[in-house]
């Protein structure tokens, strides 16, 4: 797979997640078992504005040639998603895990591995 389409996947990942987080938080936590108090629908907007931005980033940035900036965003990223995949980990290993939370784990690892190969491995 190329990095473009990585990228690409990404996105639209990032961007279909950081909707629904914007939009509609409510829906967003029932569908993890949830009910959200006003600071937690606060929270999870701000989750999804994040998420909309990592999207657009990844997006925009597929069709770079730009080697040093390339190998930059995907560190970045990978970073980001190694955080994410360790918090999404933690809570499903916590008090307050349902099962849906797994699939963030899955998603977070596979981001954080697919980026890590391509910073470390597959940029030259």
């Amino acid at each position: 797979m190329a990095l473009a389409t990585f990228l690409l996947i990404k996105a639209i990942i990032s961007v279909v997640f950081g909707v629904v987080f914007a939009l509609i938080p409510g829906t967003a936590g029932s569908m993890y078992g949830y009910e959200m108090e006003p600071v937690g629908v606060l929270m999870s907007r701000y989750l999804g504005a994040a998420l909309i931005g990592i999207g657009l980033i990844c997006f925009l940035m597929r069709g770079m040639t730009d080697t040093n900036a390339l190998m930059a965003v995907t560190l970045a990223l990978f970073i980001g998603d190694t955080v994410g995949f360790l918090v999404a980990l933690s809570g499903q290993l916590g008090s307050i895990a349902t099962p849906m939370g797994w699939v963030n784990v899955i998603i977070w690892g596979l981001l954080a591995l697919g980026l890590g190969y391509f910073r470390f491995f597959g940029l030259s």
